[in-house]
């Protein structure tokens, strides 16, 4: 049975010794990693808000302005961002089959990803800073 697998395979994969691409189980683990994080740091935050319950806007910025706080709220807003990405990569690879909408999709959801988190990170550094 295995001398007809090999009859089987493409004569340009045998000649190069290619196999997958290697970057479908990467973007599976990043994308499991980033939920992770999103679970965790998405509890941390829901605790936060709700900590600001009845709190004037002081205090508020007070409390994002504290380093932990801050760098807390960063790592959430990164993650979720990159999880965002990924997870619409997933969905224009299967769903948008013409390939000069699938570019243009997959270049509008990075610069819409990274355009959001960088606005989101420098208002949070903004305010720890207290500027």
């Amino acid at each position: 049975m295995s001398a007809n697998n090999k009859h089987l395979r493409n004569p340009l994969k045998t000649a190069r010794g290619l196999g997958s691409a290697k970057d479908g189980t990467h973007h599976f683990v990043v994308q499991r990693v980033t939920a992770v994080a999103l679970i965790v740091l998405t509890l941390y935050v829901l605790g936060l808000i709700v900590s600001w319950i009845g709190g004037d806007y002081a205090s508020v910025r007070a409390s994002v302005a504290h380093p932990c706080n801050a760098v807390l709220l960063s790592a959430f807003v990164v993650a979720m961002f990159w999880h965002a990405k990924l997870g619409l990569q997933v969905v224009i690879e299967d769903y948008v089959h013409t390939p000069g909408l699938a570019i243009a999709s997959q270049l509008a959801v990075v610069f819409v990803c990274v355009l959001a988190a960088l606005a989101s990170v420098l208002a949070i550094i903004r305010i720890a800073l207290g500027a």
